[in-house]
């Protein structure tokens, strides 16, 4: 982590998150592990510069809550997480009410599929932070969910739903939307545009993938 980023963090609210939050992630699946969260939060602070009226202690706790909901699953992790949210004693004592309600809402909206645009700037700020926008990273993330949830599917199965999700959320008329051009999400997803437009690009490096991966199916 930078240690610049958090020059405007409360320590206790910090120490708080280091100990009891952030150790949740180690639970979860490979792509929202730890090292998720912390590129979440780095992210969130940075962007977070841009906006000088945001206050950091309210993005640091937002991003470091985002996605904490998934100890209950997936299918509602977004709403899980704001519940978790309201409900921790430690939030509640630190901040006012309505600091919570603005939080709250923040990490119910950061969900890429949510069709809306975040409710205040926190949600758009930690939407964009939560888009880590790398083809590689990307289909190394669907591949790991493909298996450990489609294990009947063979590799030409495996590639078809991996570009199906690529073209869903990342296309062109994919769900995905940038709300901060102050973030470098645009540039980045029209450059895996580029990529989803050319299948056998896309073939060679999930086949690389899927062979770590997955190698005692060659």
């Amino acid at each position: 982590m930078n240690l610049n980023s958090f020059s405007n963090i409360d320590p206790t609210l910090r120490k708080y998150i280091e100990e009891n939050i952030l150790p949740s992630y180690a639970g979860f699946d490979k792509a929202h592990q730890i090292d998720h969260v912390n590129m979440v939060i780095n992210q969130s602070l940075s962007l977070a510069e841009t906006f000088p009226e945001t206050d950091r202690n309210m993005v640091y706790a937002i991003a470091a809550f985002h996605d904490l909901g998934l100890i209950n699953g997936r299918t509602y992790h977004h709403i899980d997480s704001r519940k978790i949210l309201e409900a921790d004693p430690f939030i509640i004592s630190f901040f006012s009410g309505d600091q919570i309600r603005t939080m709250g809402e923040a990490v119910e909206d950061h969900r890429a599929s949510k069709s809306g645009k975040p409710r205040n700037i926190y949600g758009m700020i930690v939407a964009e932070a939560d888009r880590l926008i790398d083809a590689p990273t990307i289909i190394r993330r669907t591949v790991q969910y493909g298996l450990r949830h489609y294990p009947e599917l063979d590799r030409d199965g495996h590639f078809h739903r991996t570009l199906q999700h690529l073209s869903d959320k990342y296309g062109r008329n994919g769900y995905l939307k940038i709300w901060l051009t102050e973030s470098e999400n645009a540039r980045r997803l029209e450059e895996l545009r580029h990529l989803i437009d050319d299948p056998a690009a896309i073939r060679t490096l999930f086949d690389q993938i899927y062979s770590t991966e997955h190698p005692t199916n060659q």
